[in-house]
């Protein structure tokens, strides 16, 4: 290749045309209104007294205990009674085996009982399953004519771990069945299949759940009006709160300046908080979800930078240059786009160093190591993109482990997170995966690095079609390692963090479920506004 080709090649920029924010600025005009907010607060205060009562007469009968606690899960206000759903749940896994013996459980009871107590720490036996099974070592056709008990065995078959056949059995035996109830049933309740099928309860982010929760529970005519207030009076409560952290960062993006600054980038600030949101979405977290929500956006724009703007040539400068992550770091030789996107992260850092939590400066340290991996990791897939090479599958994932990465924790869990436990690894093979097939063809027309379905497809010899269904066992045996770390026991680290590798894991299976959901902000929005902007009318 001759001097002036290479040169031309090297300044060569693709325009990836990703499509404009839905949202603009339009949250950083909020303002949190008080006395809205206390007001409800003090509503949720009345019913949470009231709904405490009724958890606590509920303890009088194992089935009616267990049914109420799923209740309470399932309309997103259990974290108000977390010490005392966790001792009733305790005493439940001691009586269960002489429950078991003792009575004759139906499938609905035995499905609700073993996705309850796994869900929260307790490894159940998947044994329960097999009283409903004919001799022939099939589930019984039986079954179908009770949907509840369809919906519970499918829902149940998710927290599953390596070696249980049954449950991957009750999975291919439930949902074909209940795709065709989808189709039979009443509005009301097809919706809640349909709900069901796309966004099974321990796949599926938290808040989108409790939402279709909330809507089909207020429509049951056996709802409890007290709980269904409660829930209702909360939800709007707790949104409150999310769009006030909202428009925190939507003005913290407007002041980065982002799109004049990086034009060819992504302004995803409203997704990034959604996807901060996902993974951590308890009120009290607030601090956490903000700062996840701007490292999720400083990503994207790294991310765009290596994928889709910088040359070659720029992109190792830049790279070297991270390494010393300090102001004195920055080469003059660097565009100026790049010289503000390394101050900008510097800014970041330095708000994570000054956040006033304890560790806040080895946290600083971890999150400057992490960004060094991350450049390190995109560097070669530029290499990969621009030298047109098509890696082996295994070579792409491990380096995609790299880059998927974007934790927020405390010290102790630092140490854990770097001996690479499966929760952690899973998580992160879930988003580069997923990732990659739902945005297979978008990202190949821009020019990207070869994705995991061309790898696989180029090593293995197969079609598009084969290489997905391969991938997707491998998404089967990551969601199965997730639940065997959720089942250790001691455990390694709290369950706060261990939930947040969940939900971590949950988030892919959200942003791209049909489509790349982030890059097409439209497609989401939808969702958005459930989330974050119609409250319940009450």
């Amino acid at each position: 290749m001759t001097t002036q080709a290479k040169s031309e090649q090297e300044n060569f920029r693709p325009s990836a045309n990703f499509p404009s924010s839905v949202w603009g600025c339009s949250f950083a005009s909020l303002s949190f209104q008080d006395s809205e907010y206390e007001s409800l607060c003090k509503e949720v205060e009345i019913f949470k007294e009231k709904v405490k009562d009724i958890l606590m007469q509920s303890t009088r009968g194992l089935i009616e205990n267990i049914e109420f606690i799923d209740i309470l899960c399932c309309l997103g206000v259990s974290y108000y009674f977390e010490n005392e759903i966790e001792e009733q749940l305790n005493h439940i896994f001691i009586a269960l085996p002489t429950f078991l013996h003792e009575n004759d459980y139906d499938l609905h009871v035995a499905a609700l009982l073993f996705r309850i107590l796994r869900q929260h720490g307790h490894k159940v036996t998947c044994d329960v399953f097999n009283k409903f099974k004919d001799n022939d070592g099939r589930f019984k056709k039986t079954i179908t004519n009770d949907v509840k008990s369809l919906l519970g065995l499918y829902e149940a078959s998710f927290p599953s771990v390596h070696g249980e056949d049954i449950l991957d059995e009750a999975l291919a035996f439930t949902k074909p069945y209940l795709e065709t109830l989808a189709e039979q049933a009443s509005p009301h309740l097809a919706e809640h299949i349909k709900n069901s099928l796309v966004w099974p309860i321990h796949q599926s982010m938290e808040r989108l759940k409790i939402h279709q929760y909330i809507s089909f529970y207020e429509k049951e005519e056996s709802r409890n009006e007290t709980l269904l207030k409660f829930a209702e009076l909360d939800y709007n409560r707790i949104q409150l709160l999310y769009r006030q952290e909202l428009a925190i960062l939507s003005r913290w993006s407007r002041d980065l300046n982002v799109m004049h600054k990086y034009p060819y980038t992504r302004d995803r600030i409203v997704e990034a908080y959604v996807w901060a949101l996902g993974c951590i979405c308890e009120p009290q977290f607030g601090a956490s979800r903000l700062m996840i929500a701007k490292y999720v956006q400083m990503v994207t724009v790294l991310d765009d930078t290596y994928d889709a703007y910088g040359t070659l040539d720029e992109l190792y400068r830049f790279t070297a240059a991270f390494e010393r992550c300090n102001v004195d770091g920055i080469d003059d030789h660097l565009p100026g786009y790049m010289k503000y996107l390394y101050k900008d992260f510097l800014k970041l850092f330095e708000e994570t160093e000054n956040d006033g939590n304890e560790g806040s400066s080895l946290k600083t340290s971890y999150a400057k190591e992490m960004f060094k991996e991350l450049t390190r990791g995109y560097i070669i897939e530029a290499q990969w993109a621009k030298n047109g090479y098509v890696p082996a599958f295994d070579d792409y994932v491990q380096n995609g482990l790299i880059v998927s990465t974007c934790d927020d924790v405390g010290i102790k869990e630092m140490v854990w997170i770097r001996s690479n436990p499966k929760i952690v690894n899973s998580a992160k093979l879930l988003g580069t995966l997923k990732n990659d097939i739902a945005g297979h063809e978008e990202e190949q027309k821009r020019g990207d690095s070869p994705s995991s379905v061309e790898c696989y497809m180029k090593e293995f010899g197969v079609s598009k079609e084969k290489a997905v269904k391969e991938i997707d066992k491998i998404f089967v045996n990551a969601w199965k390692d997730i639940n065997e770390e959720l089942l250790l026991q001691p455990r390694r680290v709290s369950k706060i963090i261990l939930k947040y590798f969940l939900n971590s894991g949950r988030m892919p299976e959200f942003l791209y479920k049909f489509l790349d959901f982030y890059t097409n902000p439209s497609s989401m929005k939808d969702y958005v506004t459930k989330l974050l902007v119609d409250p319940f009318s009450i």
